[in-house]
Protein backbone atom coordinates (compact mmCIF):
# COMPACT_ATOMS: atom_id res chain seq x y z
CA UNK A 1 0.00 0.00 0.00
CA UNK A 2 1.57 3.63 -1.26
CA UNK A 3 2.24 6.04 1.92
CA UNK A 4 0.01 8.32 0.00
CA UNK A 5 -2.62 6.33 0.24
CA UNK A 6 -2.29 5.42 3.88
CA UNK A 7 -2.08 9.25 4.69
CA UNK A 8 -5.82 9.64 2.76
CA UNK A 9 -7.04 6.97 4.97
CA UNK A 10 -5.47 8.32 8.11
CA UNK A 11 -6.83 11.79 7.23
CA UNK A 12 -10.40 10.49 6.43
CA UNK A 13 -10.53 8.28 9.80
CA UNK A 14 -9.00 11.76 12.49
CA UNK A 15 -11.95 14.28 10.35
CA UNK A 16 -14.59 11.02 10.96
CA UNK A 17 -13.70 10.88 14.21
CA UNK A 18 -13.88 14.48 14.86
CA UNK A 19 -17.00 14.90 13.43
CA UNK A 20 -18.72 11.73 15.73
CA UNK A 21 -17.21 14.00 18.42
CA UNK A 22 -18.97 17.06 17.03
CA UNK A 23 -22.41 15.51 17.00
CA UNK A 24 -21.94 13.76 20.23
CA UNK A 25 -21.21 16.94 22.09
CA UNK A 26 -24.69 18.57 20.62
CA UNK A 27 -26.92 19.78 23.16
CA UNK A 28 -30.02 17.64 23.75
CA UNK A 29 -32.81 19.83 22.62
CA UNK A 30 -35.86 20.23 24.89
CA UNK A 31 -38.91 21.72 25.19
CA UNK A 32 -41.07 21.98 28.60
CA UNK A 33 -45.29 22.74 27.72
CA UNK A 34 -47.39 24.34 30.93
CA UNK A 35 -50.80 24.88 31.58
CA UNK A 36 -50.03 27.99 33.60
CA UNK A 37 -48.15 31.27 33.42
CA UNK A 38 -44.21 30.55 35.07
CA UNK A 39 -45.23 32.97 37.69
CA UNK A 40 -48.03 31.36 39.32
CA UNK A 41 -46.01 30.30 42.27
CA UNK A 42 -47.42 26.81 42.29
CA UNK A 43 -47.27 24.05 39.57
CA UNK A 44 -45.88 25.85 36.79
CA UNK A 45 -43.37 27.78 38.63
CA UNK A 46 -42.12 24.82 40.13
CA UNK A 47 -41.68 22.96 37.15
CA UNK A 48 -40.02 25.97 35.49
CA UNK A 49 -37.70 26.42 38.22
CA UNK A 50 -36.62 22.71 37.62
CA UNK A 51 -36.27 23.67 33.60
CA UNK A 52 -33.91 26.56 34.53
CA UNK A 53 -31.82 24.24 37.25
CA UNK A 54 -31.76 21.76 34.62
CA UNK A 55 -29.97 23.52 32.40
CA UNK A 56 -27.89 25.24 34.47
CA UNK A 57 -26.43 21.65 36.21
CA UNK A 58 -26.48 20.43 32.47
CA UNK A 59 -23.24 23.04 31.78
CA UNK A 60 -24.80 23.36 28.46
CA UNK A 61 -24.72 19.77 27.15
CA UNK A 62 -28.97 20.38 27.54
CA UNK A 63 -31.23 23.41 25.76
CA UNK A 64 -34.56 24.14 26.70
CA UNK A 65 -37.61 26.02 26.03
CA UNK A 66 -40.80 26.36 26.92
CA UNK A 67 -44.48 27.11 26.31
CA UNK A 68 -46.85 28.38 29.18
CA UNK A 69 -50.70 29.18 29.25
CA UNK A 70 -51.28 26.12 27.15
CA UNK A 71 -54.96 25.05 27.48
CA UNK A 72 -55.87 21.23 28.02
CA UNK A 73 -57.64 21.55 24.80
CA UNK A 74 -56.90 20.69 20.75
CA UNK A 75 -54.51 23.83 20.95
CA UNK A 76 -51.90 21.79 23.19
CA UNK A 77 -51.75 19.02 20.33
CA UNK A 78 -50.77 22.10 17.80
CA UNK A 79 -47.96 22.99 20.40
CA UNK A 80 -46.74 19.57 20.94
CA UNK A 81 -46.42 19.25 17.33
CA UNK A 82 -44.93 22.66 16.60
CA UNK A 83 -42.12 21.65 19.33
CA UNK A 84 -41.34 18.01 17.26
CA UNK A 85 -41.38 20.01 13.98
CA UNK A 86 -38.93 22.58 15.54
CA UNK A 87 -36.11 19.45 16.31
CA UNK A 88 -36.59 18.94 20.20
CA UNK A 89 -35.63 15.73 20.72
CA UNK A 90 -37.14 15.47 24.24
CA UNK A 91 -40.87 17.27 25.13
CA UNK A 92 -42.40 17.23 28.62
CA UNK A 93 -46.31 17.85 28.83
CA UNK A 94 -46.85 18.59 32.56
CA UNK A 95 -50.58 18.69 32.83
CA UNK A 96 -52.89 15.69 32.71
CA UNK A 97 -55.18 17.25 30.14
CA UNK A 98 -52.63 16.79 27.92
CA UNK A 99 -52.37 13.06 27.62
CA UNK A 100 -54.51 12.29 24.36
CA UNK A 101 -52.70 14.79 22.55
CA UNK A 102 -49.92 13.84 23.03
CA UNK A 103 -50.35 10.51 22.24
CA UNK A 104 -51.69 11.21 19.16
CA UNK A 105 -48.47 13.37 18.61
CA UNK A 106 -46.17 11.09 19.76
CA UNK A 107 -47.58 8.33 17.14
CA UNK A 108 -46.59 11.14 14.54
CA UNK A 109 -43.24 11.57 15.44
CA UNK A 110 -41.73 8.46 16.33
CA UNK A 111 -37.67 9.57 16.69
CA UNK A 112 -39.33 12.37 19.34
CA UNK A 113 -39.12 11.24 23.02
CA UNK A 114 -41.97 12.80 24.62
CA UNK A 115 -42.63 12.77 28.83
CA UNK A 116 -46.13 13.23 30.54
CA UNK A 117 -46.88 14.60 33.79
CA UNK A 118 -49.51 12.70 35.86
CA UNK A 119 -51.04 10.50 33.08
CA UNK A 120 -50.96 6.97 32.37
CA UNK A 121 -50.63 6.35 28.90
CA UNK A 122 -47.45 5.39 27.28
CA UNK A 123 -46.05 4.13 23.68
CA UNK A 124 -42.51 2.91 22.81
CA UNK A 125 -41.55 6.34 22.98
CA UNK A 126 -43.87 8.32 25.27
CA UNK A 127 -43.46 7.88 29.20
CA UNK A 128 -45.33 8.97 32.21
CA UNK A 129 -43.59 10.73 35.49
CA UNK A 130 -44.97 12.22 38.68
CA UNK A 131 -44.64 13.07 41.99
CA UNK A 132 -45.78 11.60 45.14
CA UNK A 133 -47.76 14.57 46.38
CA UNK A 134 -49.89 12.81 48.32
CA UNK A 135 -47.05 12.46 50.65
CA UNK A 136 -46.42 15.83 50.68
CA UNK A 137 -49.97 16.79 51.79
CA UNK A 138 -49.91 14.05 54.28
CA UNK A 139 -46.82 16.25 55.86
CA UNK A 140 -49.06 19.13 55.53
CA UNK A 141 -51.92 17.87 57.32
CA UNK A 142 -49.65 16.60 60.60
CA UNK A 143 -49.06 20.05 60.85
CA UNK A 144 -52.77 20.97 60.42
CA UNK A 145 -53.98 18.32 62.95
CA UNK A 146 -51.78 19.73 65.59
CA UNK A 147 -52.10 23.43 64.94
CA UNK A 148 -56.18 23.93 63.94
CA UNK A 149 -58.24 25.69 67.10
CA UNK A 150 -61.59 24.39 65.40
CA UNK A 151 -60.51 21.05 64.16
CA UNK A 152 -62.30 21.74 60.82
CA UNK A 153 -59.76 21.92 58.03
CA UNK A 154 -60.22 23.30 54.34
CA UNK A 155 -59.21 22.27 50.90
CA UNK A 156 -59.52 24.74 47.68
CA UNK A 157 -59.48 21.67 44.98
CA UNK A 158 -58.70 22.22 41.42
CA UNK A 159 -60.58 19.25 39.31
CA UNK A 160 -61.69 16.38 41.05
CA UNK A 161 -59.49 13.49 39.26
CA UNK A 162 -57.57 10.99 41.20
CA UNK A 163 -54.28 13.28 42.16
CA UNK A 164 -55.90 15.78 43.60
CA UNK A 165 -58.80 13.35 45.37
CA UNK A 166 -55.50 11.49 46.68
CA UNK A 167 -54.11 14.22 48.11
CA UNK A 168 -57.31 15.57 49.88
CA UNK A 169 -57.56 12.00 51.44
CA UNK A 170 -53.93 12.24 52.49
CA UNK A 171 -54.43 15.81 53.97
CA UNK A 172 -57.20 13.97 56.25
CA UNK A 173 -55.31 10.95 57.30
CA UNK A 174 -52.23 13.19 58.21
CA UNK A 175 -54.27 15.61 60.20
CA UNK A 176 -56.05 12.36 61.92
CA UNK A 177 -53.23 11.16 62.41
CA UNK A 178 -52.42 13.01 65.66
CA UNK A 179 -55.55 14.78 65.98
CA UNK A 180 -58.63 12.44 65.04
CA UNK A 181 -61.23 14.96 65.74
CA UNK A 182 -60.76 17.00 62.69
CA UNK A 183 -62.88 17.12 59.93
CA UNK A 184 -61.86 18.18 56.18
CA UNK A 185 -64.47 20.13 54.02
CA UNK A 186 -63.48 20.67 50.07
CA UNK A 187 -64.81 23.36 47.82
CA UNK A 188 -63.77 22.66 44.07
CA UNK A 189 -63.35 25.46 41.65
CA UNK A 190 -62.80 22.91 38.62
CA UNK A 191 -59.67 25.43 37.17
CA UNK A 192 -55.95 24.85 38.00
CA UNK A 193 -55.34 28.66 38.25
CA UNK A 194 -58.13 31.26 38.43
CA UNK A 195 -56.72 33.38 41.51
CA UNK A 196 -60.71 34.70 41.75
CA UNK A 197 -62.05 31.36 42.46
CA UNK A 198 -59.64 30.56 44.73
CA UNK A 199 -59.20 33.47 46.89
CA UNK A 200 -63.51 33.08 47.02
CA UNK A 201 -63.67 29.34 47.68
CA UNK A 202 -61.06 30.06 50.52
CA UNK A 203 -63.04 32.87 52.12
CA UNK A 204 -66.19 31.00 51.93
CA UNK A 205 -64.37 27.88 53.43
CA UNK A 206 -63.05 30.05 56.11
CA UNK A 207 -66.69 31.55 57.01
CA UNK A 208 -67.42 27.46 57.91
CA UNK A 209 -65.10 27.82 60.46
CA UNK A 210 -61.81 26.21 59.02
CA UNK A 211 -58.71 27.57 60.27
CA UNK A 212 -56.26 25.80 58.43
CA UNK A 213 -56.29 25.75 54.62
CA UNK A 214 -54.52 23.81 52.10
CA UNK A 215 -54.49 23.93 48.30
CA UNK A 216 -54.54 21.81 45.21
CA UNK A 217 -54.57 24.72 43.10
CA UNK A 218 -51.84 27.29 41.79
CA UNK A 219 -51.61 30.36 42.44
CA UNK A 220 -50.76 31.88 45.97
CA UNK A 221 -54.73 33.50 46.86
CA UNK A 222 -55.64 30.87 49.39
CA UNK A 223 -52.34 31.54 51.52
CA UNK A 224 -53.21 35.87 50.88
CA UNK A 225 -56.79 34.97 52.14
CA UNK A 226 -55.34 32.84 55.18
CA UNK A 227 -53.42 35.83 56.08
CA UNK A 228 -55.73 38.67 55.30
CA UNK A 229 -58.40 37.01 57.86
CA UNK A 230 -56.32 35.88 60.06
CA UNK A 231 -56.14 31.85 59.73
CA UNK A 232 -53.39 29.36 58.97
CA UNK A 233 -52.10 28.17 55.62
CA UNK A 234 -49.73 26.18 53.69
CA UNK A 235 -47.46 26.78 50.26
CA UNK A 236 -48.42 24.17 47.42
CA UNK A 237 -45.86 22.98 45.22
CA UNK A 238 -43.16 26.09 46.40
CA UNK A 239 -42.95 28.38 48.94
CA UNK A 240 -45.33 30.76 49.89
CA UNK A 241 -44.16 32.56 52.94
CA UNK A 242 -43.91 35.83 51.37
CA UNK A 243 -47.45 35.81 50.33
CA UNK A 244 -48.83 34.25 53.54
CA UNK A 245 -46.33 35.85 56.00
CA UNK A 246 -46.66 34.33 59.50
CA UNK A 247 -50.15 32.90 58.53
CA UNK A 248 -47.89 30.13 56.18
CA UNK A 249 -47.26 27.24 58.25
CA UNK A 250 -45.02 25.41 56.25
CA UNK A 251 -44.96 24.01 52.54
CA UNK A 252 -44.96 21.05 50.73
CA UNK A 253 -42.25 22.06 47.87
CA UNK A 254 -41.74 19.99 44.78
CA UNK A 255 -38.18 19.17 43.41
CA UNK A 256 -39.10 18.20 39.78
CA UNK A 257 -34.79 19.05 38.67
CA UNK A 258 -34.18 15.22 39.75
CA UNK A 259 -36.85 13.42 37.69
CA UNK A 260 -35.57 15.70 34.53
CA UNK A 261 -32.20 15.57 35.21
CA UNK A 262 -32.52 11.62 35.16
CA UNK A 263 -34.31 11.57 31.96
CA UNK A 264 -32.27 13.69 30.12
CA UNK A 265 -28.86 11.78 31.21
CA UNK A 266 -30.77 9.02 29.70
CA UNK A 267 -31.46 10.27 26.59
CA UNK A 268 -28.06 11.43 26.39
CA UNK A 269 -26.43 8.01 27.10
CA UNK A 270 -28.97 6.22 24.86
CA UNK A 271 -30.31 4.48 27.36
CA UNK A 272 -34.21 6.05 28.00
CA UNK A 273 -36.80 3.86 27.81
CA UNK A 274 -40.82 4.03 28.01
CA UNK A 275 -42.07 3.94 31.86
CA UNK A 276 -43.68 5.29 34.78
CA UNK A 277 -41.52 7.15 36.78
CA UNK A 278 -43.21 8.44 40.13
CA UNK A 279 -40.78 9.82 42.43
CA UNK A 280 -41.50 11.01 46.07
CA UNK A 281 -39.63 11.87 49.45
CA UNK A 282 -36.80 8.79 48.98
CA UNK A 283 -35.91 10.45 45.91
CA UNK A 284 -35.76 13.85 46.79
CA UNK A 285 -38.61 14.75 44.42
CA UNK A 286 -41.24 16.25 47.25
CA UNK A 287 -40.35 17.87 51.24
CA UNK A 288 -41.64 19.93 53.34
CA UNK A 289 -40.13 23.02 54.62
CA UNK A 290 -40.06 27.00 54.90
CA UNK A 291 -41.98 26.51 58.84
CA UNK A 292 -43.35 29.69 59.88
CA UNK A 293 -42.58 31.01 63.37
CA UNK A 294 -46.39 29.65 64.27
CA UNK A 295 -45.19 26.26 64.03
CA UNK A 296 -43.90 25.10 67.69
CA UNK A 297 -40.47 23.09 67.56
CA UNK A 298 -42.02 20.12 68.44
CA UNK A 299 -44.32 20.11 65.68
CA UNK A 300 -41.82 20.71 63.40
CA UNK A 301 -39.96 18.14 64.87
CA UNK A 302 -42.65 15.30 64.29
CA UNK A 303 -43.37 16.58 60.72
CA UNK A 304 -39.41 16.08 59.88
CA UNK A 305 -39.63 12.77 61.46
CA UNK A 306 -42.89 11.69 59.44
CA UNK A 307 -41.49 12.87 56.60
CA UNK A 308 -38.03 10.87 57.06
CA UNK A 309 -40.10 7.94 58.17
CA UNK A 310 -41.46 7.61 54.42
CA UNK A 311 -38.28 8.18 53.49
CA UNK A 312 -36.76 5.14 55.14
CA UNK A 313 -39.94 3.10 54.01
CA UNK A 314 -40.80 3.05 57.42
CA UNK A 315 -44.31 4.65 56.56
CA UNK A 316 -46.83 4.85 54.07
CA UNK A 317 -49.45 7.43 54.08
CA UNK A 318 -51.94 5.20 53.15
CA UNK A 319 -51.66 2.41 55.67
CA UNK A 320 -54.23 0.34 57.47
CA UNK A 321 -56.22 0.17 58.73
CA UNK A 322 -58.26 2.84 56.97
CA UNK A 323 -62.01 3.37 56.25
CA UNK A 324 -63.84 5.13 53.68
CA UNK A 325 -66.28 8.44 54.46
CA UNK A 326 -69.31 6.13 55.54
CA UNK A 327 -67.19 4.03 57.75
CA UNK A 328 -66.67 1.28 55.94
CA UNK A 329 -62.70 -0.27 56.29
CA UNK A 330 -61.19 -0.23 52.76
CA UNK A 331 -57.82 -0.99 53.78
CA UNK A 332 -57.22 -3.72 56.83
CA UNK A 333 -54.56 -2.86 59.00
CA UNK A 334 -50.95 -4.26 58.40
CA UNK A 335 -51.76 -3.34 54.35
CA UNK A 336 -50.93 -0.10 52.18
CA UNK A 337 -52.68 0.82 49.50
CA UNK A 338 -50.57 0.07 46.37
CA UNK A 339 -50.04 2.50 43.78
CA UNK A 340 -52.69 0.79 40.82
CA UNK A 341 -55.42 1.84 43.92
CA UNK A 342 -54.18 5.15 44.43
CA UNK A 343 -54.11 6.43 41.00
CA UNK A 344 -57.46 5.73 40.69
CA UNK A 345 -58.85 7.06 44.01
CA UNK A 346 -62.10 8.33 43.64
CA UNK A 347 -63.63 8.03 47.12
CA UNK A 348 -63.31 10.29 50.11
CA UNK A 349 -62.03 8.45 53.36
CA UNK A 350 -63.57 9.15 56.53
CA UNK A 351 -63.34 12.71 58.15
CA UNK A 352 -63.92 14.05 54.53
CA UNK A 353 -67.56 15.68 54.15
CA UNK A 354 -69.61 16.01 50.84
CA UNK A 355 -69.07 14.26 48.62
CA UNK A 356 -66.75 13.94 45.28
CA UNK A 357 -68.44 15.69 42.66
CA UNK A 358 -69.32 13.25 39.34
Amino acid sequence: MRLSHLKTLLATALLTAGLGAAHAAEPIKAAFVYIGPTGDHGWTYSHDEARKALEAQAGGKVQTTFVENVPETADAERVFRDLAQKGNQIIFGTSFGYMNQMVKVAKSFPKTTFMHATGYKTASNLGVYDVRTYEGAYMLGVVAGKMTKSNKLGVVGSIPIPEVIRNINAFTIGARSVNPAITTRVIWVNSWFDPGKEREAALALISQGCDALMQNTDSPAVVQAAKEKGVMGFGWDSDMTKFGGNAHLAASELNWTVLYKKVTDDLAAGKWKSSDMWWGVKEGAINIGDFGPAVPADVKKLAEDRRDAIKEGKLHPFAGPLKDQGGKEFLASGKTYGDGDLKKMNFYVQGVEGSVPK
